[in-house]
C-alpha cells in the first residue's frame, strides 16, 4: 500500500474538545515523489471532485488504498464507528486563494469524517497551516497547527464544535479531501456543487485578472 496503516493503528486518538488524530509520513516517503508527479494538474483554487480531474497511476493508486477495506476498517475502529455502507466522497485541490479559503467552519452535518491527506513537498509559509480551533471566532485559539506537508494526514469525526481554518495564503496548496457521508445523494450533491462552482471561477477567472 502507499498508506502506512500500521502507524496509524499506533497514533492515539484525541478526544477532546472533538475527536481528531494527525500521522505524519502516513503516505509513504517512497510512494510520495510518484505520486505527487501524477498529481493532477489544477491551476485555479477550489475543491474539485476527483471524477472531475486527470491524473497518472501513481496518483490512482493511492485513491484506490483510500477505498480499500482496509482503510475503513481502520478508521472504524480508530473511531470506535460503523461506516459500512456509507458512501465516500472525494475532492482535490491544487491551489489556495486567500480571499475564498480558509475561513472557520466545522464542515456540514452531512459529513461523518473528514480525512485530510497533504502533498505539498515543503511549507514555510506561515499562511495555510490548518488549525483545529476552540471556537469560532478566532483563528489564534487553537488546539493544534498542521503545516501542509507531503504525506501528513488529518483525521476528526464532524461534530458541531470540530472548527478549523487557516491563515490567509495565495498559491499552490495539495491536499486530497476524502470524507464518509450520511447518504449518496449528499456525495453527489455535494460534487454538483463542487463542480458548479469551479466552473463559474473558470468562466469569471480572465475577466478578474483584467480588473
Amino acid at each position: 500500500m502507499t498508506v502506512d496503516l500500521e502507524l496509524f493503528e499506533k497514533t492515539p486518538l484525541t478526544r477532546e474538545p472533538f475527536e481528531h488524530l494527525v500521522v505524519r509520513d502516513f503516505v509513504k516517503p517512497e510512494a510520495r515523489n510518484a505520486i505527487n508527479d501524477d498529481y493532477p494538474k489544477l491551476q485555479r483554487p477550489g475543491s474539485f471532485p476527483l471524477r472531475d480531474t486527470t491524473f497518472g497511476p501513481n496518483f490512482k493508486a493511492l485513491i484506490d488504498d483510500l477505498h480499500s477495506p482496509a482503510f475503513r476498517a481502520a478508521f472504524e475502529r480508530k473511531f470506535s464507528i460503523n461506516l459500512t455502507g456509507r458512501p465516500t466522497m472525494i475532492t482535490v485541490r491544487g491551489r489556495c486563494s486567500k480571499e475564498k479559503d480558509g475561513k472557520i467552519h466545522t464542515d456540514s452535518k452531512t459529513k461523518i469524517i473528514t480525512v485530510l491527506l497533504y502533498m505539498n513537498p515543503a511549507w514555510e509559509s506561515a499562511g495555510g497551516r490548518l488549525r483545529l480551533l476552540k471556537s469560532a471566532n478566532d483563528i489564534d485559539d487553537m488546539i493544534l497547527e498542521v503545516p501542509p506537508v507531503e504525506g501528513t494526514l488529518l483525521a476528526f469525526k464532524r461534530s458541531d464544535n470540530s472548527w478549523h481554518g487557516h491563515k490567509p495564503f495565495t498559491g499552490e496548496r495539495r491536499v486530497i479531501q476524502f470524507n464518509w457521508v450520511t447518504t449518496e445523494e449528499v456525495a453527489l450533491r455535494e460534487q454538483r456543487r463542487h463542480r458548479f462552482s469551479a466552473t463559474i471561477k473558470k468562466i469569471f477567472r480572465p475577466f478578474a485578472a483584467r480588473s
